[in-house]
């Protein structure tokens, strides 16, 4: 039996929609968005646009020419944070984000270009909201904030820090990896600058497709120079959304398979699918609680969290769970850091990490149970 639970890292299987219609540009259309005038490549164009009249449809963006593909998240994070901030700038981001968010800004205060803080989190990994009022100063120009964390499951209340930072005149940029496909997102109402997303977690794409969303009046610098297929007579690249940020030729592979992804998840109904998940997930943690050697992190089971379970096992190391999972059970899960070290330090499985059991909409009772049992078989062997 094979049992795929590491859907927060990428996840599996993908509705049967999306490998049609990968399947059906491959063979049938093939050809490169907006940069011919015939047939395939009209209809690979129309494909990349129905795509971001969805996804701004799905966050609520008021224009669709502000929603800018790339590669994934990271990526997308990448460009908000060095297309928008300057020399002289200060940014706060939260004990529990990501590498994608902690790098980057890492090397941006090593050239010397801007400091941050770090708002605490308490052990569930909730943001401590007066904590990173305190930490406003009057060069304060963005607030940056994991929406749902890929360690402890905590899902953060964007729409409190949104509206701290539209009290503040401060840029508010949303990574929303983990979450999207899962929450609704409205970044009109939650008073969101700037979104990242990736295609290949919740919103059940392939690996290789993300992007960035904006409200109207963000600016971001070109950081990629290149061939847009517009403007092409010209030196300079293109200044307009969303040629502005996509240099060279798109993944429309990965487009028509995220545009896929999309409608699965809302013909299933993304409220439909959270629900079934949340349910499958507090089942999981119950069980879990009940093995003295084993240790849940996160959110408790009746509060709002991703369908992820992060725990440590006494006296055990995570990788070395994992390993035995996958080859005497074949139950892939992940183990360690996850790329999210600020998260283990507030949660406190720092520098052991944790194993992650992280769940899909395609994940069935029966495996939740399976896995289960495995990892109680495990911990009384070892016991004995």
């Amino acid at each position: 039996m094979k049992v795929y639970l590491d859907n927060a890292a990428t996840s599996w299987p993908k509705p049967p929609g999306v490998v049609e219609a990968i399947t059906k540009y491959l063979n049938e259309y093939g050809g490169s968005p907006g940069r011919s005038g015939h047939d395939f490549a009209i209809q690979a164009a129309r494909e990349v646009f129905e795509t971001r009249e969805i996804l701004a449809g799905l966050y609520h963006v008021p224009d669709s020419e502000n929603v800018i593909i790339s590669a994934n998240a990271t990526h997308a994070l990448n460009f908000a944070i060095k297309g928008l901030l300057e020399k002289g700038d200060h940014v706060i981001i939260s004990h529990m984000e990501h590498n994608s968010v902690l790098r980057p800004l890492t090397y941006l205060h090593d050239e010397g270009l801007v400091r941050f803080d770090i708002a605490r989190c308490d052990e569930k990994g909730y943001v401590d909201l007066e904590h990173m009022r305190s930490l406003i100063l009057p060069e304060t120009k963005m607030i940056i904030c994991i929406h749902g964390s890929n360690v402890a499951g905590t899902i953060q209340p964007i729409a409190k820090i949104g509206a701290l930072c539209k009290e503040n005149g401060i840029l508010f940029l949303v990574d929303a990896a983990q979450t999207s496909g899962f929450v609704p997102i409205d970044m009109q109402k939650e008073n969101i600058d700037i979104l990242a997303f990736t295609g290949h977690k919740k919103l059940y794409g392939p690996p290789g497709i993300g992007g960035l969303c904006m409200q109207k009046n963000i600016s971001i610098k070109t950081l990629i120079h290149g061939g847009t297929g517009s403007k092409s007579d010209m030196a300079h690249h293109p200044e307009f959304y969303p040629d502005r940020l996509e240099a060279g030729t798109i993944n429309t592979v990965g487009v028509t398979g995220l545009k896929a992804g999309i409608q699965y998840i809302q013909h299933k109904g993304i409220d439909s699918i959270r629900q079934n998940l949340s349910e499958l997930t507090a089942h999981f943690m119950r069980e879990l609680a009940k093995m003295e050697e084993v240790t849940i992190y996160g959110p408790e089971v009746h509060e709002e969290r991703l369908p992820l379970i992060s725990v440590n096992v006494k006296n055990k190391v995570p990788s070395d769970l994992a390993a035995k999972l996958d080859k005497e059970y074949g139950i892939m899960v992940r183990p360690g850091i996850h790329c999210s070290p600020l998260a283990h330090k507030s949660i406190g499985s720092f520098p052991q990490g944790t194993l992650r059991f992280s769940l899909g909409c395609f994940t069935t009772p029966e495996e939740v149970e399976y896995a289960i049992q495995s990892l109680k078989k495990i911990i009384d062997h070892e016991n004995r």
